[in-house]
């Protein structure tokens, strides 16, 4: 079975050269590497075609991963194509182990994780990590959506659904509204938990909160009401969303307790509601990095479930109440 690795990648600095080191060592044999270049002003093409991968200029330079992904998907020669980000670090056994979940005739897609072991030492960056790896190895192996940080699927059925939405110009949920489209076909996707790759991308607070709220909150609470439907699974199951209610509610709480002091009585049951639905998580960050660790990750944690509720309400208010012409439900609709 032929897989093709299709890496879009602009300015992808040394993080890019370690990912197709990496992509190199591996077991497997029968495969491909697609390398398309979205404008980079760096050397990012000079080290694709050092390490021997085809190298494919974007037509629109800036265009976005998703018509990068397209672009690779068109040139591609493998009955599997395999997407993976350009800091993303695979293992020697990554290939032979999509292989395997794709000998599979049932599954038309499939999709890891994050590891554990982010190569950025910083807090942000561990914490981010920590959260995708964590949520992704809780979820359904029965997956709702598609992941293109390491997600395969078979180039006929990609080139079926016209591959990823042109509606995206910038890294968003492209990969999450394939998915949407791809279950509401009748198709399988797996999330193989033991698929598992790792990341060196370094997070700040402002480029958490801009991808957070601009990026993905935004733009995912738009296909939600664009689809009518909210799947229960990876961030958008009852506990997280339950969540983002009882984070809201303590905020509102804390900020009217100069007024009314016994508001603060809510404030600490919503703080204790956050703790009891989100006991796992935080046992699971106590077991890999320590106390100390738990508690600076709560308050990001925390502030998590109040932009993307606050998210999500915003959209709901503007596009259902106040009757505002979405374009992106028409651009999905015309997808579909």
């Amino acid at each position: 079975m032929r897989i093709s690795v299709v890496i879009p990648v602009f300015n992808g600095g040394e993080a890019f050269g370690r990912c197709l080191e990496a992509l190199w060592a591996s077991a497997y044999q029968d495969w491909e590497c697609i390398v398309v270049d979205d404008g980079s002003n760096d050397n990012s093409p000079d080290i694709a075609k050092r390490f021997g991968a085809v190298v494919i200029e974007s037509k629109r330079p800036q265009s976005g991963p998703s018509q990068a992904r397209n672009l690779g998907g068109q040139e591609a020669k493998g009955a599997i194509l395999f997407f993976i980000d350009s800091d993303v670090l695979v293992k020697p056994e990554t290939l032979a182990h999509v292989a395997a979940v794709m000998e599979d005739a049932t599954v038309a897609a499939c999709i890891g994780s994050y590891d554990d072991q982010p190569t950025e030492d910083n807090f942000l960056s561990q914490y981010r990590n920590l959260l995708h790896h964590y949520t992704h190895q809780q979820s359904n192996r029965e997956a709702a959506t598609f992941w293109s940080g390491c997600g395969a699927i078979r180039r006929r059925i990609f080139v079926e659904f016209g591959g990823f939405s042109a509606h995206f110009t910038r890294p968003s949920i492209e990969d999450i509204e394939l998915g949407y489209r791809l279950r509401a076909g009748g198709h399988r996707i797996i999330l193989d938990k033991a698929l598992q790759v790792g990341h060196m991308k370094r997070w700040t607070a402002s480029s958490m909160l801009v991808t957070d709220i601009r990026d993905r909150a935004i733009p995912w609470a738009r296909l939600i009401l664009a689809e009518g439907v909210i799947l229960r699974d990876l961030n958008l199951t009852a506990s997280q969303r339950i969540s983002s209610a009882a984070a809201l509610g303590g905020l509102f709480c804390l900020l009217i307790s100069p007024l009314l002091p016994w508001s603060l009585v809510l404030a600490v049951l919503a703080a204790l509601c956050l703790l009891i639905l989100n006991r796992r998580f935080y046992r699971f960050l106590q077991k890999k990095r320590g106390l100390p660790f738990v508690l600076l990750a709560l308050p990001w944690h925390w502030l998590y479930f109040v932009y993307s509720g606050l998210s999500f309400g915003f959209c709901y208010f503007w596009h259902r109440i106040m009757m505002v012409e979405n374009p992106f439900v028409t651009a999905v609709k015309e997808s579909s």
